[in-house]
Protein backbone atom coordinates (compact mmCIF):
# COMPACT_ATOMS: atom_id res chain seq x y z
CA UNK A 1 0.00 0.00 0.00
CA UNK A 2 1.34 3.42 -0.81
CA UNK A 3 1.25 6.32 1.21
CA UNK A 4 0.05 9.58 -0.02
CA UNK A 5 1.91 12.83 2.11
CA UNK A 6 -0.63 15.80 2.57
CA UNK A 7 0.03 19.11 1.32
CA UNK A 8 1.17 21.81 3.88
CA UNK A 9 -1.98 24.13 2.82
CA UNK A 10 -4.74 21.75 1.49
CA UNK A 11 -7.36 23.93 1.45
CA UNK A 12 -5.54 26.81 -1.25
CA UNK A 13 -6.27 26.59 -4.92
CA UNK A 14 -3.25 26.21 -6.69
CA UNK A 15 -2.44 25.86 -10.66
CA UNK A 16 -0.74 23.09 -12.14
CA UNK A 17 2.26 25.44 -12.00
CA UNK A 18 2.40 26.33 -8.49
CA UNK A 19 1.89 22.90 -7.60
CA UNK A 20 4.71 21.95 -9.44
CA UNK A 21 7.16 24.58 -7.35
CA UNK A 22 5.71 23.34 -4.67
CA UNK A 23 7.09 19.49 -4.99
CA UNK A 24 9.80 21.18 -6.58
CA UNK A 25 10.73 23.07 -3.69
CA UNK A 26 10.33 19.79 -1.74
CA UNK A 27 12.41 17.36 -3.91
CA UNK A 28 15.39 20.51 -3.65
CA UNK A 29 14.75 20.51 0.25
CA UNK A 30 15.30 16.33 0.36
CA UNK A 31 18.71 16.90 -2.00
CA UNK A 32 19.86 19.37 0.14
CA UNK A 33 19.41 17.39 3.35
CA UNK A 34 20.69 14.10 1.84
CA UNK A 35 22.22 14.53 -1.07
CA UNK A 36 19.71 11.48 -2.97
CA UNK A 37 20.01 11.04 -6.45
CA UNK A 38 17.37 13.20 -8.04
CA UNK A 39 15.71 10.39 -9.50
CA UNK A 40 14.90 8.65 -6.51
CA UNK A 41 13.64 12.20 -5.29
CA UNK A 42 11.71 12.54 -8.40
CA UNK A 43 10.35 8.64 -7.69
CA UNK A 44 9.39 9.30 -4.29
CA UNK A 45 7.61 13.16 -5.20
CA UNK A 46 5.47 11.99 -8.12
CA UNK A 47 4.06 9.11 -5.40
CA UNK A 48 2.84 12.27 -3.46
CA UNK A 49 -0.79 13.07 -3.13
CA UNK A 50 -1.67 15.82 -5.57
CA UNK A 51 0.84 15.08 -8.00
CA UNK A 52 -1.46 14.37 -11.07
CA UNK A 53 -2.23 18.03 -10.00
CA UNK A 54 1.01 19.64 -11.07
CA UNK A 55 2.46 20.53 -14.70
CA UNK A 56 4.69 17.56 -14.92
CA UNK A 57 6.95 19.31 -17.44
CA UNK A 58 7.96 22.01 -15.51
CA UNK A 59 8.45 20.29 -12.01
CA UNK A 60 10.86 18.33 -14.31
CA UNK A 61 12.55 21.29 -15.44
CA UNK A 62 13.03 23.21 -11.72
CA UNK A 63 14.08 19.65 -10.07
CA UNK A 64 16.37 18.76 -12.57
CA UNK A 65 17.26 22.12 -13.43
CA UNK A 66 18.01 23.45 -9.99
CA UNK A 67 20.39 20.46 -9.14
CA UNK A 68 22.15 20.09 -12.76
CA UNK A 69 23.05 24.10 -12.51
CA UNK A 70 23.16 24.32 -8.41
CA UNK A 71 27.30 25.67 -8.73
CA UNK A 72 26.23 28.26 -10.78
CA UNK A 73 23.16 29.22 -9.35
CA UNK A 74 24.74 29.15 -6.20
CA UNK A 75 27.75 31.48 -7.85
CA UNK A 76 25.12 34.10 -8.96
CA UNK A 77 23.62 33.74 -5.46
CA UNK A 78 26.23 34.03 -3.32
CA UNK A 79 26.81 38.09 -4.10
CA UNK A 80 23.63 38.77 -3.35
CA UNK A 81 23.40 37.31 0.35
CA UNK A 82 24.46 38.33 3.72
CA UNK A 83 25.30 35.08 4.59
CA UNK A 84 27.50 31.75 3.33
CA UNK A 85 24.78 29.57 1.35
CA UNK A 86 25.52 26.70 3.71
CA UNK A 87 24.08 28.98 6.60
CA UNK A 88 20.64 29.73 4.38
CA UNK A 89 17.70 27.59 5.77
CA UNK A 90 17.27 24.28 3.77
CA UNK A 91 13.85 26.44 2.56
CA UNK A 92 15.38 29.19 1.33
CA UNK A 93 18.12 27.58 -0.31
CA UNK A 94 16.05 25.83 -2.34
CA UNK A 95 13.50 28.52 -3.07
CA UNK A 96 16.51 30.55 -4.28
CA UNK A 97 17.81 27.79 -6.32
CA UNK A 98 14.34 27.66 -8.24
CA UNK A 99 14.11 31.28 -8.24
CA UNK A 100 17.51 32.02 -10.13
CA UNK A 101 16.68 29.33 -12.09
CA UNK A 102 13.29 30.67 -13.71
CA UNK A 103 14.33 33.70 -13.76
CA UNK A 104 17.80 32.70 -15.96
CA UNK A 105 16.31 29.38 -17.95
CA UNK A 106 12.33 30.66 -17.78
CA UNK A 107 12.29 34.11 -19.35
CA UNK A 108 8.76 33.41 -20.56
CA UNK A 109 7.33 33.79 -17.29
CA UNK A 110 7.27 37.72 -16.07
CA UNK A 111 10.19 38.08 -13.04
CA UNK A 112 7.54 39.26 -11.00
CA UNK A 113 5.70 36.00 -11.26
CA UNK A 114 8.64 34.25 -10.48
CA UNK A 115 9.43 36.28 -7.57
CA UNK A 116 6.01 36.18 -6.16
CA UNK A 117 5.75 32.22 -6.82
CA UNK A 118 9.33 32.02 -4.65
CA UNK A 119 7.35 34.30 -1.68
CA UNK A 120 4.52 32.22 -1.26
CA UNK A 121 7.03 28.99 -1.32
CA UNK A 122 8.84 30.35 1.36
CA UNK A 123 5.59 31.57 3.40
CA UNK A 124 3.97 28.16 3.10
CA UNK A 125 7.21 25.71 3.95
CA UNK A 126 9.58 28.24 5.78
CA UNK A 127 10.00 30.13 8.79
CA UNK A 128 8.53 33.25 9.77
CA UNK A 129 10.15 35.91 7.65
CA UNK A 130 11.71 33.98 5.64
CA UNK A 131 9.97 35.39 2.59
CA UNK A 132 11.40 38.70 2.90
CA UNK A 133 14.50 37.68 2.91
CA UNK A 134 13.78 35.75 -0.56
CA UNK A 135 12.08 38.62 -1.81
CA UNK A 136 14.68 41.29 -1.27
CA UNK A 137 17.59 38.42 -2.66
CA UNK A 138 15.49 37.74 -6.10
CA UNK A 139 14.52 41.04 -6.61
CA UNK A 140 18.20 42.29 -6.58
CA UNK A 141 18.50 38.66 -8.67
CA UNK A 142 15.79 39.58 -11.27
CA UNK A 143 17.88 43.67 -11.88
CA UNK A 144 21.02 41.31 -12.64
CA UNK A 145 19.44 38.65 -14.55
CA UNK A 146 16.02 40.66 -16.37
CA UNK A 147 17.66 44.58 -16.18
CA UNK A 148 15.87 45.56 -19.65
CA UNK A 149 12.56 43.52 -18.07
CA UNK A 150 12.36 45.05 -14.43
CA UNK A 151 13.91 48.63 -16.11
CA UNK A 152 10.52 48.22 -18.56
CA UNK A 153 8.78 47.99 -15.69
CA UNK A 154 7.00 44.84 -16.43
Amino acid sequence: MTTKTQHANPSKSRSPRHRAREFALQGLYQWLLNNEDAGAIEAHIREAHGFDKADREHFDSLLHGSIKQSLELREDIAPLIDRKISELSPVEHAALLIGTYELKNHIEIPYRVVINEAVELTKSFGGLDGHKYVNGVLDKMAGKLRATEVSAGK
